[in-house]
């Protein structure tokens, strides 16, 4: 495994550490929200991550997969929060 790969497997794991404290901590719930896709896309990360060091290609077919199940939540909160200011 080159150094690289070490500081970059570091730099995931203080990330998703940071988006987990404000997940727990966060104000309001779209601060939450924004956490959790933040922790999703680290998770992401970290899982294209060990496929690099592990040599196995067809984990970045399951990264792309969550990926876009994560964007598409990410864009539901935010139809949800536009229409909670409207009227019924």
């Amino acid at each position: 495994m080159t150094p690289l790969l070490l500081v970059a497997i570091a730099v995931v794991t203080v990330a998703f550490v940071v988006a987990f404290i404000r997940l727990l901590l966060g104000p309001s719930l779209p601060d939450r929200v924004i956490a959790m896709d933040l922790m999703a896309t680290v998770g992401s990360g970290g899982i294209a991550l060990y496929a690099m060091v592990t040599n196995h290609g067809v984990l970045l077919d399951a990264v792309m997969v969550l990926s876009l199940i994560f964007f598409l939540g990410t864009i539901a909160f935010a139809y949800y929060l536009e229409r909670q200011g409207e009227a019924p």
